[in-house]
């Protein structure tokens, strides 16, 4: 499989339409996009999704969830690295003030825009999985979480790679339901009954998959 358009999670119909008239109607230009930042930078959105670069943030619900989740499989003074995933990154850092413990997480990105985050934003590029800074030590990180920007073989058997470098053992995969099999081959992960929404809905099923026990498989 490669990475075509038709790999890409797809948004309804109507989402797609109404987005693109959006778009339309602003006439705003790359710039301007880029520097929408709203005065929380830890809310989910403080960054505009850009579906062009397939990014779909999750409900706030849902990153909530995905955020204690890894919390919790985590453990105290835990380290969590977050890949492709700046929702759950975000509401991670809007859970910190909850904590008496410090938190420790990481957002592997692609996109430049989350380098506001300074030191904890790492460029990232699955199409080179292992090209990651010398401080990233491997099997350094008590949980990670992925969720790769296309729906192909290509992008997953990569981002697995990367992921199976950093984390100690456990793994919460977010991806759509028709890579299941591949995700169990790869890196030998279940699927979860948890259903995670996004806030524009997609025409893709997206699943959760992990491989410890976990209150997302029931």
């Amino acid at each position: 499989m490669s990475d075509s358009d038709d790999d890409v999670p797809q948004l309804s119909a109507e989402t797609l339409a109404a987005l693109q008239e959006f778009y339309a109607e602003n006439g705003r230009t790359e710039l301007e996009q880029n520097s929408n930042i709203k005065t929380d930078k830890f809310s989910v959105g403080a960054v505009e999704e850009d579906w062009r670069m397939s990014q779909f943030w999750y409900s706030e619900d849902t990153a909530t969830r995905l955020a204690e989740e890894v919390l919790q499989q985590a453990g105290e003074h835990g380290r969590i690295a977050c890949i492709s995933a700046p929702s759950v990154y975000q509401k991670l850092k809007q859970l910190e003030s909850t904590r008496s413990d410090s938190l420790s997480a990481v957002l592997l990105e692609f996109d430049r825009r989350f380098e506001t985050y300074g030191d904890e934003f790492v460029f990232y590029d699955y199409n080179n999985p292992l090209c990651l800074p010398e401080d990233l030590l491997p099997q350094s990180f008590d949980i990670v979480i992925a969720d790769p920007p296309y729906l192909s073989e290509e992008c997953l058997s990569k981002v697995a790679l990367t992921v199976k470098y950093l984390a100690k053992g456990k793994i919460l995969l977010c991806t759509g339901a028709i890579m299941e099999e591949l995700a169990g081959k790869l890196m030998a992960l279940k699927i979860c009954s948890f259903l995670p929404k996004h806030n524009h809905n997609l025409a893709n099923e997206f699943r959760c998959y992990v491989n410890y026990e976990s209150s997302l498989l029931s």
